[in-house]
């Protein structure tokens, strides 16, 4: 299509960048094409600055934070914050790729990133959000369903994100493909105006257009609040064992610590028997006095000496000992899993840490309807309702298991409503 045009091509793997090179060379195109042996982030891409704008594409890989060196988080955030813009170390390394163009890139330049589709929603992604509205200059967005397979490998969510590096368009197309057949033109989909975009918390009901709610029927948020569990930073040091076997039972909370747990209760947690106990030592140690004082100190000094309360979680704490578990939720729900996510009233009163979402009613609900919400939900709820994440896990965000539709609490209090499920 530019015949005078000139590929600069980037890859980290030897063996890859050999393959490329062969396979220009075998098209012969070699003479206008360079792959660089280098790290994306790193790589001088122009140092000879030509006239013409650069079109950048890519499918930058999934790799999750958990698997990036440090000293390139370290760039993350440098690099962000020297832009001004909000930052998280978890993020993964597509979120890098698309930093690293706006570094490489001009005013003038274009751009279409293939990626997962998670910066969508997710708190790390609001560098992405924020770049894509700001100085990357988006246009357009396509979210290719999971069915459709984008990825060979992975039953994932992904995006196509098109920009323009320093435009800002008034409207910005955005639409949902069911098919890779239908993706065709990717100046097609519907026109949303960035005051809306800049609006939103999350970007995918963006990409779905309203939705009727059935008569009798409610978002899940107007009745209870979603909040994840607590995240201790070290389930290894915070979940219970010989450790800190002499610690007294006033800081050692039963807690659903694996989502098989909830999982195996089926609709009910009736017994605390068999779940581990998370230590949660208040931030106020003057309440303890003698042998329990003894113990917590020595237990907060073998802690020290880990290095626990160096830690991003324990050290962002206002008091690094103090894991803060949440009250019992009167419904547990699990969020990531290749099934459908259960929900289990917690009649035992057992607290939850981050591998489970609770469900706290903003008005109180007698018992008997919150019995009738867990079972609609474990009945109703489908994997197609979540967000499916490289790999196959389908994933639902707090705010997303807010947006599950169901009953109002007088058509809840009929058993009739229990046995369908709803569709928006």
């Amino acid at each position: 299509m530019w015949p005078s045009s000139a590929l600069i091509g980037i890859e980290t793997d030897p063996v890859a960048a050999l393959m490329a090179r062969a396979v220009l060379r075998g098209n012969g195109l070699a003479p206008r094409a360079t792959v660089l042996l280098r790290d994306y982030r790193a790589a001088d891409l122009f140092p000879n600055e030509g006239t013409g704008p650069t079109l950048f594409i890519g499918n930058p890989p999934y790799v999750r934070h958990h698997h990036i060196e440090e000293k390139w988080k370290q760039w993350l955030s440098a690099t962000a914050r020297r832009r001004g813009l909000t930052v998280s170390q978890l993020a993964g390394l597509h979120v890098h790729f698309l930093l690293a163009t706006i570094e490489h890139g001009r005013v003038g330049d274009y751009g279409a990133f293939v990626t997962a589709a998670e910066w969508l929603d997710v708190n790390y992604g609001a560098l992405v959000r924020e770049l894509f509205l700001g100085d990357l200059g988006g246009l357009a967005l396509h979210v290719i369903d999971p069915k459709a397979m984008p990825f060979p490998d992975a039953a994932a969510t992904a995006a196509i994100a098109c920009f323009e590096i320093g435009s800002r368009a008034s409207s910005i197309h955005v639409r949902r493909v069911e098919s890779l057949d239908c993706l065709g033109d990717l100046r097609d989909g519907q026109r949303i105006r960035r005051e809306r975009i800049e609006a939103a918390r999350r970007w995918t009901p963006l990409t779905s257009g309203a939705r009727d709610i059935p008569e009798g029927f409610v978002e899940l948020g107007e009745l209870c609040r979603v909040h994840r569990g607590q995240v201790t930073g070290s389930n290894a040091f915070w979940i219970h064992g010989e450790h800190a076997r002499d610690l007294p039972e006033d800081v050692l909370y039963p807690t659903v610590t694996r989502a098989r747990e909830l999982f195996a209760a089926g609709p009910k947690l009736r017994d605390l028997t068999g779940l581990r106990r998370v230590i949660d030592v208040p931030e106020d140690l003057d309440q303890f006095a003698g042998e329990a004082r003894r113990a917590i100190e020595s237990f907060l000094r073998r802690a020290r000496r880990a290095e626990v309360h160096r830690g991003y979680i324990a050290s962002s704490r206002r008091t690094w000992w103090h894991v803060g578990l949440h009250e019992p939720a009167p419904i547990l729900a699990t969020y990531m899993a290749r099934r459908p996510p259960g929900f289990v009233r917690n009649v035992a009163g057992a607290r939850h840490i981050n591998i489970a979402h609770g469900l706290y009613p903003r008005e109180r609900l007698p018992g008997r309807l919150l019995d009738k919400l867990a079972v609609f939900l474990a009945s109703s709820v489908s994997l197609t309702d979540g967000r499916t994440y490289a790999g196959g896990l389908v994933k639902f965000e707090p705010r997303e298991m807010e947006r599950l539709l169901v009953p109002r609490p007088e058509r809840l209090a009929s058993v009739e409503c229990i046995a369908g499920s709803v569709r928006a």
